[in-house]
């Protein structure tokens, strides 16, 4: 199948990057390196395309992200909101959980940036935990981390403009297929299952992995008046979010928006966050496995690999007009398939160009076939398939196996019951 050694080399070092991120037999941010220096090695792509992580958005997002949240922490903000918010949700552990989750979903609805969103809100969550007595590492802690990430990420994928993972997928289906997925039709396909019952399911599945028991915080007295630092803060914040916002009308990416943020934050005299502090808050290991996540993505389009994958599992996949179901759960694994090589921002990449020869064999309109791919890339199987989890779980500092634990039970769980009902869904509203 493989006739070309250079693709054999492409093939033999993606797969064993994935497998040591897989099953977490080294430290991601080594596996990282080694996968740069393989790739480097044995050239088997152009240094633009195995470094091109850290010219990704993504990563400087990541990078920015860290750095606001150490602002936040520092200068007293967290404790501030955690305080507001400890006696409303501190009441019980499912409360704290979906509380949490819903937090982070109606965020998505203002504020496109997944990073950013997972920078402002992990801070905040981390005191949170503190105040309800849920110390940092304990189940309770790596639970809310990990709400913060997935919630983040997964339920997003309801949204049009929340997620990367849509954007390109839009993008390809307007090129290919002339097609325009509006705002409110996709929130109407999508919301119900890959947003609202995601989100029972993120609640449930955490609360049954990692269980605690918050103490319950009374309403205290009103907290002092906001002082200078955390005024000024709060203007920036403000700022980044109102320009995070509107990026559409303005153009500039989110990624440069955070990273002039945290530059101020950074500047002596007038930011808030020391050099000390940069060297301890910051987790270059974090962002170290971004970068790699998205070269290895990279690798994969660039040499040909992640199309030779697509067309292959295309032939061996059962597509026949006469069997809509078994059609509908083939099309989704032939996703979660990808997911592993190109991960979630690749995916729809790769999978919109191929929906048409996809429609023809099972007898599914096209952007039927386009729109069906949204609950399988939103529903990773392990972390690296998706950077904003990587990034709260890096904030976190939760191990790489609780958020393969969690990864795999949401998963299961959304091929059991989820995936039906989508398909429900889907013949309910005409769309098969």
């Amino acid at each position: 199948m493989f006739s070309d050694s250079h693709l054999w080399l492409t093939t033999l070092v993606v797969t064993v990057t994935i497998l040591l991120w897989a099953s977490a037999r080294l430290p991601e941010f080594i596996t990282a390196l080694l996968f740069f220096a393989a790739a480097m090695l044995l050239h088997i792509a152009p240094a633009a395309s195995v470094f091109g992580g850290f010219a990704s958005s993504a990563f400087w997002l990541v990078l920015s992200g860290f750095i606001l949240g150490v602002a936040i922490r520092k200068v007293g903000l967290a404790d501030r909101l955690a305080h507001l918010l400890a006696p409303v949700l501190s009441g019980s552990w499912p409360r704290m959980v979906a509380g949490v989750i819903i937090i982070s979903y109606l965020l998505a609805f203002v504020m496109p940036s997944n990073m950013g969103r997972i920078a402002l809100l992990m801070p905040i969550v981390g005191a949170l935990a503190q105040r309800a007595g849920i110390k940092e590492g304990s189940r309770g802690w790596i639970g809310l981390a990990l709400a913060v990430g997935f919630g983040t990420f997964q339920l997003s994928a309801s949204i049009l403009p929340a997620n990367v993972p849509n954007l390109v997928l839009t993008g390809a289906a307007e090129t290919a297929y002339h097609l325009h997925p509006g705002y409110m039709p996709w929130l109407f396909l999508q919301a119900p299952v890959v947003g609202l019952l995601k989100g029972v399911v993120l609640t449930l599945a955490i609360c049954w992995l990692f269980p605690a028991r918050p103490d319950a915080v009374a309403r205290g007295a009103a907290l002092p008046s906001l002082s200078r630092e955390e005024w000024r803060l709060l203007i920036l914040l403000l700022l980044t979010l109102l320009l995070w916002m509107t990026d559409s009308q303005h153009g500039i990416s989110p990624a440069w928006i955070g990273l002039c943020a945290a530059c101020f934050c950074l500047l002596p005299c007038v930011g808030f966050v020391s050099s000390d502090a940069f060297a301890t808050g910051v987790n270059f290991r974090t962002c170290l496995y971004v970068a790699a996540i998205l070269g290895v993505t990279a690798v994969v389009v660039d040499s040909g690999l992640g199309k030779m994958i697509a067309e292959g599992l295309l032939r061996i996949t059962p597509l026949d007009p006469a069997t809509p179901f078994t059609n509908f759960i083939s099309l989704s694994a032939i996703t979660t398939a990808l997911n592993f090589v190109v991960t979630a921002n690749g995916v729809p990449a790769m999978f919109t160009p191929m929906a048409q020869s996809f429609a023809t064999a099972s007898g599914f309109p096209v952007a039927s076939v386009v729109m069906l791919q949204v609950l399988a890339y939103a529903t990773p199987l392990l972390p690296y398939q998706a950077s904003p989890i990587v990034l709260a779980m890096g904030l976190g500092r939760v191990p790489a196996r609780e958020g393969m634990k969690l990864c795999l039970l949401v998963a299961l769980v959304s091929v059991l019951l989820l995936l039906p009902l989508y398909y429900g869904w889907f013949l309910l509203l005409g769309w098969l």
